[in-house]
């Protein structure tokens, strides 16, 4: 059976087959406790792992030491943010924005319910954060900022550089989940001035279960509690036994991912580029959601006038797979945060769906799936029509 075209890479992308082979060894013959180092199996495993750890912090301009693992980039979210407010009991406020991925906002939302004050900075209608609005919010109890990279509906890349100097200038720890930056965006951890940085392995093409946090660790150094008890590893601060095949596949996912990232960047925008123009060809009321220029390379965030994401979806099943940016649960369909924060409630934020094609996506691939979201959605919008008249 000839499966669907693949057009959801920010939500997973397939493990690139070189990563595979990297991991393979360390489900197999390479199976030793990392932590039991006195001996030949578990030396070999905790070398694999500071390997990895050097490669993930060569990647982002870190010293490996610096690299804490996770199971993923959730929980390396929730370590950066909680950390950070248990290790500082002295100051109780907190800034992020209001578009920042369930895991950012509702651990900010946990600390509100025990006593902080946290400041959800708003964007503008492209989905962009603010600099001097951020600055602006810092006070003397502020804690920590964290801002997104680069969002996961609309794409739209943060100027983060430039909000880590401000926070660096006002003493004020920064951190920014890089989770759809890793694969496709220069990060540099010192030039962009983070304190704090979470990573995902499967948005880069490496293995799902395993994320990574940057904790830097001078000039300042940031200071976090204790995420999870135990036997002490990971410097103390996430505690259990290291999945060394996930370790090993995120090291080299991220490794393979920087040294393609040029190329692969420039021909993903030209496939959004063309997906974009044959939809607006197939149809009208086309329109594009998030910056134009400042944006991942690989996300397109359209909305089509008189078309439900949900019933497109359905309606082209079988032959290509991608996402609609309101959540459907049995109950209700509940329009994104994100989309609502750019374009209030109404029809634009309502039928957003996201096309993002990825690093195994073709021309031919890309043509096929634009010819028949497009078909679908003049048939949709006819259904609708006739459905009104009647």
């Amino acid at each position: 059976m000839r499966l669907p075209i693949y057009l959801d890479h920010n939500a997973t992308t397939p493990l690139d087959p070189d990563v595979f082979e990297a991991m393979r060894p360390y489900f197999l013959e390479k199976f030793g406790n990392p932590s039991s180092v006195e001996h030949y199996y578990g030396h070999e495993a905790a070398e694999a792992i500071e390997q990895a750890r050097e490669q993930v912090a060569g990647v982002i301009g870190a010293r490996p030491e610096e690299i804490v693992f996770t199971g993923t980039c959730t929980e390396a979210n929730n370590l950066a943010i909680q950390g950070v407010a248990r290790a500082h009991e002295d100051k109780d406020h907190f800034v992020t924005s209001v578009i920042e991925h369930a895991s950012v906002l509702q651990t900010f939302q946990w600390l509100e319910k025990h006593g902080k004050k946290v400041t959800y900075v708003g964007v503008d209608e492209y989905g962009r954060v603010s600099a001097e609005e951020v600055a602006s919010s810092i006070t003397r109890t502020t804690a920590l900022v964290s801002i997104m990279a680069a969002n996961n509906e609309v794409g739209t890349v943060q100027p983060i550089a430039e909000i880590g100097r401000l926070c660096e200038e006002r003493g004020v720890l920064f951190h920014s989940d890089l989770a759809q930056a890793a694969a496709y965006l220069d990060t540099n951890v010192q030039r962009d001035h983070l304190h704090l940085a979470s990573l995902s392995a499967h948005k880069a093409y490496g293995p799902k279960g395993v994320g990574a946090l940057y904790v830097r660790s001078r000039s300042p150094r940031a200071r976090l509690m204790t995420h999870v008890f135990g036997g002490g590893q990971e410097r103390g601060l996430r505690s259990g036994t290291i999945s060394t095949p996930q370790v090993v596949g995120m090291g080299v996912a991220l490794v393979r991912s920087k040294a393609v990232r040029v190329g692969e960047a420039a021909r993903l925008r030209g496939l959004c580029k063309s997906l974009l123009e044959t939809l607006r060809e197939a149809t009208d009321r086309v329109v594009l959601n998030g910056h134009r220029t400042l944006r991942l390379p690989n996300n397109l965030s359209i909305s089509i006038e008189g078309v439900e994401p949900h019933a497109l979806i359905r309606s082209v099943r079988g032959s290509v797979s991608f996402s609609a940016s309101s959540a459907c649960s049995t109950r209700e369909v509940r329009t994104s945060h994100v989309l609502v924060a750019l374009y209030g409630d109404d029809w634009r934020a309502r039928n957003a769906f996201r096309l993002a094609p990825g690093r195994f996506t073709t021309d031919a691939e890309a043509d096929a799936a634009a010819a028949a979201i497009g078909s679908a959605a003049r048939r949709l919008r006819l259904t609708t029509a006739s459905e009104v008249s009647n």
